[in-house]
């Protein structure tokens, strides 16, 4: 494939070429989150920042890893994991908020997503709709070790992927309300435990390319427990998820080298 990046070696819209990236990746969704993250790196150093695109390299117990931001959505995190593939990682965790959707979900606790729903258009053009949007299991276990290991509530299981933000929190101004509708009450039916906008893509994304992949995420705060009159904070402390992030890397690098 024809490089279009303006600088030899590097990737178009990451602008990290081989070298630059640990094998081991953190991907938020938000550029600002990246300097954050970084500082539980030793060592680290920004490596490139372009677009929505975000990326420090440092280590962890001797080993390179990196955080590179994705912005929000499947295109650009699709963008994102094949560039860091092409660059030499292989092991993908996103970190990032969600919206609850089971009521045993609350405001500030974790979810680990062990699959996702793929009510958005970046993975159709992976593999066909009945191709099952699954976190790889080691990553997925690593998630759930670490979690535990620092005392932090979590729930594992399937969240809904979407494109459309607002389709979610206001449905019935949009014209498509009566798919949106039924649709968001199917999934609460079948015990999903949140909503958010990347985990669908990466994991499809991440099956095509034969590296793993899982997600981690802060509950903002959980609509369906407003509905029904529930407590429901608004949370933004994303730092537990992203401990949980880091020690799960530290648990997989233990494991790799075994």
């Amino acid at each position: 494939m024809t490089n279009y990046s303006e600088t030899e070696g590097k990737q178009y819209h990451l602008q990290v070429g081989n070298g630059d990236v640990g094998k081991y990746v953190i991907l938020p969704g938000d550029p600002k989150r990246c300097a954050l993250i970084a500082r539980y790196f030793d060592n680290p150093r920004l490596i490139a920042d372009s677009r929505e695109f975000v990326t420090y390299t440092g280590t962890l117990d001797g080993e390179l890893v990196s955080v590179t931001s994705t912005g929000i959505g499947g295109p650009s995190a699709a963008i994102a994991m094949e560039e860091l593939v092409m660059s030499g990682a292989d092991t993908f965790v996103r970190v990032g908020t969600c919206g609850g959707m089971d009521t045993e979900v609350k405001s500030g606790e974790l979810v680990i997503a062990n699959g996702a729903i793929r009510m958005e258009g970046t993975s159709r053009e992976y593999a066909p709709i009945e191709f099952p949007a699954v976190a790889d299991f080691q990553v997925t276990s690593a998630l759930v070790s670490a979690a535990k290991s620092l005392e932090k509530p979590h729930h594992v299981g399937v969240v809904q992927c979407k494109d459309s933000f607002y389709g979610q929190h206001s449905p019935e101004t949009k014209p498509v309300s009566y798919e949106l509708l039924n649709k968001w009450k199917a999934w609460v039916e079948l015990g999903c435990k949140a909503s958010e906008m990347e985990s669908a893509a990466l994991f499809v994304v991440a099956s095509a390319l034969k590296v793993r992949a899982g997600s981690v995420f802060l509950v903002i705060a959980n609509q369906e427990r407003a509905r029904l009159g529930l407590d429901n904070p608004v949370i933004h402390d994303t730092d537990g998820a992203i401990r949980t992030a880091i020690e799960a890397i530290r648990l997989m690098i233990r494991m790799d080298k075994k």
